[in-house]
């Protein structure tokens, strides 16, 4: 994390090593692909490398195209990065913030997100780009499932999947399309996990629970200065 004045600008884990990787994927494809084609009784083997090397060039790629700055903490609020856009909370609107956790039988399960509690959706409605949410839409699935799986009752979720594509009314401010249905996806996961807004770990610097405890200092911190 590199400061700035008051500005911290965060370089997520995630975003290391990429070139590496992506390097080293190039050479074992190529590497694989050079035994397929001189040596073919070496076919078991060229097929190792050219399978290893195309997860790592996958890898290794999607790791060079993730933004340098996942998260930026200013005076106002955050602002969070991501290939598709970017999308900014202020302090005063973040009622909470802590790790989604889950119950599986006896067992409580930490989910591997940042979750953020909102006072109210229509700022993050109001200045987050159609392209982005269209993004998250699509990489919440896994959670839209995760909060499913909390309710027993499956006509609940296929109630709000309908519901999903319908306007969306919030605080007499009137939302339809893409916008609505990131809204619902906001209200749905709220209700079922306790979160608005998540935030994958690894585009964090550090361990969760320590950017929580630096994020929990910021909103003290600009609650005080705001009496």
């Amino acid at each position: 994390m590199t400061i700035e004045s008051k500005i911290m600008s965060v370089r997520p884990l995630s975003k290391r090593n990429g070139l590496t990787l992506t390097w080293l994927g190039g050479l074992s494809l190529l590497l694989g692909l050079g035994l397929f084609l001189t040596w073919p009784a070496l076919f078991a083997v060229g097929l190792m490398f050219f399978s290893l090397g195309a997860i790592s060039l996958i890898l290794g790629l999607a790791k060079v195209y993730e933004p340098e700055t996942t998260l930026a903490l200013d005076d106002k609020g955050l602002t969070y990065f991501h290939r598709r856009g970017k999308v900014s909370i202020g302090w005063d609107n973040i009622q909470r913030v802590d790790i989604p956790r889950v119950t599986n039988g006896l067992d409580t399960i930490e989910l591997s997100y940042l979750g953020i509690k909102l006072k109210h959706l229509n700022p993050i409605l109001d200045n987050i780009s159609l392209r982005l949410a269209t993004g998250l839409l699509t990489e919440q699935r896994p959670l839209l499932v995760t909060a499913a799986s909390q309710d027993e009752d499956l006509a609940t979720l296929e109630t709000y999947l309908g519901a999903e594509f319908g306007p969306l009314v919030i605080e007499g401010d009137r939302y339809r399309g893409v916008l609505a249905m990131f809204g619902h996806r906001c209200v749905m996961l709220d209700t079922r996990l306790g979160y608005h807004l998540y935030i994958p770990h690894d585009s964090l610097d550090r361990e969760a629970k320590d950017f929580i405890k630096l994020l929990r200092q910021r909103i003290a911190q600009a609650s005080r200065l705001a009496d």
